[in-house]
């Protein structure tokens, strides 16, 4: 979950926000720049099976590169998170992902996220854009909005 020119993720692509959504089902506007990892888990259903979900919320910053690359590891699934209203978070997800495959098992499966979907009067990168980048690379996609909560649920419900 990651992006920007210097090969790290700017700030406020929704990384948190994603998370608080989908783990206490809340926005909160104003979020405090992400240290290394912060954790987040929820009880969800799969094929008739209760599971738990943790979620690992990595720090975008280029000083915090070497911690979050130790998530990959044993990691089932992840969340390749870009902001659709700003075009520098879409122009480095090459480098992101990646760093994921490199860092990772090769059967973990990633996924695409365009978030801010309900900024859509600030599009920068067209949801074709992002449907192309998944397509190419083997990735699962889908815009989200962690504010109106827009396919958030939907998200867990992907073949992780």
């Amino acid at each position: 979950m990651r992006v920007d020119p210097e090969m790290d993720q700017p700030e406020g692509v929704g990384k948190s926000c994603l998370l608080l959504q989908f783990t206490d089902k809340r926005f909160q506007p104003v979020h405090d720049l992400t240290i290394g990892v912060e954790f987040g888990a929820r009880m969800i259903t799969i094929d008739g099976k209760q599971i738990k979900l943790q979620i690992w919320d990595t720090a975008g910053q280029e000083s915090f590169r070497s911690i979050t690359r130790s998530y990959y590891r044993g990691a089932a699934g992840a969340l390749l998170v870009y902001d659709i209203t700003r075009r520098d978070t879409f122009n480095h997800l090459t480098t992101w992902l990646e760093d994921a495959r490199q860092h990772s098992n090769s059967n973990m499966v990633i996924m695409l996220i365009g978030n801010k979907s309900d900024l859509e009067s600030r599009r920068e990168v067209k949801k074709e854009e992002g449907e192309a980048f998944a397509r190419e690379h083997g990735l699962i996609f889908m815009e989200t909005s962690a504010k109106t909560a827009s396919n958030v649920e939907e998200v867990s419900k992907r073949p992780f």
